[in-house]
């Protein structure tokens, strides 16, 4: 299972080290990150700043039903990884709620992170598209003889669909920038509290049927 593998960021730092001042780094404690730790970096990096329900919610949408993020799971992650220098978070105080901690990464963080991705990209490309190929061919495989035509090119299509929606929404994410309504702040993606000043962004029904979705 992917979630039980580390990825090693030991080269990466040292390669690091010797481009950028050491100072950055020397709060880093750990050379190793697992896949999930890496994917909330990820996800803490694409919106600049989140509250942990934030965070959730977005691995929930990431994981698209296969993993469920809870805050059993997420918060301790989150402990971890600002503990080890990746993360920095503090306390903002809701106009109309209690006091929300919120993430960001550390500088060290960010060219960790930044590094790691530059590195491995068109390779974990090769990989989705590899993936891709044999769980379509498993999927299509699974129905008897008779049915595969159609059931290939539905697959087709689907595909089709799936890489038009990736190709749309890249840039998209570059642009998306939402203001918060008291501080102005602008914010990298839907969230239901802002980061900054911590006022709720997202209605109180909607807060509340997500929220009892974690807990599950």
């Amino acid at each position: 299972m992917w979630l039980g593998k580390f990825l090693d960021f030991e080269d990466d730092i040292e390669m690091l080290r010797s481009k950028i001042k050491k100072e950055i780094f020397k709060k880093i404690k750990k050379n190793k990150l697992t896949p999930l730790e890496f994917t909330t970096i990820e996800v803490i990096f694409n919106s600049s700043a989140l509250s942990g329900y934030d965070i959730i919610q977005t691995l929930n949408k990431h994981f698209a039903g296969t993993w469920k993020a809870r805050s059993g799971t997420v918060y301790p992650i989150l402990s971890k990884l600002e503990r080890n220098g990746f993360l920095n978070s503090k306390a903002v105080k809701s106009p109309i709620g209690p006091i929300r901690k919120v993430y960001t990464l550390t500088d060290a963080g960010e060219e960790i992170l930044k590094v790691k991705v530059n590195k491995n990209f068109f390779d974990q490309l090769k990989f989705l598209e590899n993936f891709i190929i044999e769980l379509s061919s498993i999927y299509v495989k699974s129905y008897p003889k008779q049915e595969m035509s159609s059931v290939i090119e539905e697959v087709l299509a689907t595909l089709n669909e799936s890489f038009e929606r990736i190709k749309g929404s890249i840039p998209s994410t570059l642009r998306f920038k939402a203001k918060c309504t008291n501080c102005g702040i602008e914010i990298g993606r839907k969230v239901a509290y802002c980061p900054f000043c911590g006022t709720q962004l997202a209605p109180e029904e909607e807060i509340k049927v997500e929220n009892s979705k974690v807990q599950e």
